[in-house]
């Protein structure tokens, strides 16, 4: 069954009462190359265990299956459900559950379906979750890989560098556990309904550990002040960020102790500038 053929998908969605859901982010693939490719990029292998948020109709998960050692797909529509029983239930390896990937217990979830297997996660993710989801995989620390299907600005924004117009504090909190790669675009034309913005394939690698040895609270607390006011100077946004901590006279000093200028931005530090920054601000914490 090609799961990416409109002729094949609308009769299948239409005998089963389902109706596309906005809210839920529902859009799917109809261009088989994408869910192939990003199976392929995946790198998934019958050493691994690989989690998919989303399935849709199925299509990804019908790739997976032919590499994966086992594949656990979460589905928060439960009108989905008896699509999904038709279209990937007979596969041996997966494994379908009627479960929000927000709420899960990540690490139940793991040690139940991936014994013995690598913990990998591969998805077309849905729009309307795709930081937060992206926050608790990646801080789950349970996901050698992750291979997703984003918003291309949001994976613009993991993979920005210092001083340009997308870095923010997300893309740092991303880069300090992984290493991010953009693989490639998929246009809105590949799906139906038919997106408003273009789409992108991004692969995380795990860092063995995160990009630095630092008091990780403190880290991304001044990485959130320095972008909450990223048109401030460094000193003006964490004067507000650590406003009744420190103030500004103790601020520029470890500003200057951290060997910055309080007239920088934010957005023009990287994590070895932020890592020497919350060192300093930790010294005239105590």
């Amino acid at each position: 069954m090609n799961l990416t053929d409109l002729k094949t998908v609308a009769p299948l969605l239409e005998r089963h009462g389902f109706r596309f859901s906005r809210s839920k982010g529902q859009n799917f693939l109809i261009a088989s190359w994408v869910p192939e490719r990003i199976a392929a990029e995946s790198g998934a292998d019958r050493r691994a265990g690989v989690l998919e948020i989303g399935p849709g109709v199925g299509c990804l998960t019908a790739e997976l299956a032919r590499r994966a050692g086992r594949v656990l797909a979460l589905e928060v529509d439960a009108r989905l459900m008896p699509v999904l029983s038709e279209t990937v239930g007979g596969l041996s390896n997966v494994t379908v559950l009627n479960a929000d990937a927000m709420t899960a217990d990540l690490p139940a979830l793991v040690s139940e379906h991936f014994g013995g297997l690598s913990p990998a996660v591969c998805a077309n993710l849905p729009y309307n979750i795709t930081s937060p989801i992206l926050t608790k995989l990646i801080e789950s620390r349970l996901f050698g890989r992750i291979t997703v299907m984003v918003q291309r600005e949001v994976a613009r924004r993991v993979c920005a560098g210092p001083g340009t117009a997308e870095y923010g504090a997300f893309g740092i909190f991303v880069n300090f556990y992984t290493v991010p790669e953009l693989l490639f675009d998929v246009p809105p034309s590949c799906f139906e309904p038919r997106p408003k913005v273009t789409s992108s394939v991004l692969r995380l690698e795990k860092r063995p550990e995160p990009a630095a040895k630092v008091d990780e609270a403190l880290f991304f607390k001044t990485v959130r002040a320095a972008f909450n006011m990223r048109r401030k100077t460094l000193l003006n946004a964490l004067s507000a960020g650590f406003s009744g901590q420190l103030d500004k006279s103790a601020l520029s000093d470890a500003i200057a102790g951290a060997g910055l200028s309080g007239a920088v931005r934010g957005e023009a530090l990287g994590i070895a500038e932020f890592v020497a920054l919350t060192e300093s601000i930790g010294r005239a914490l105590t």
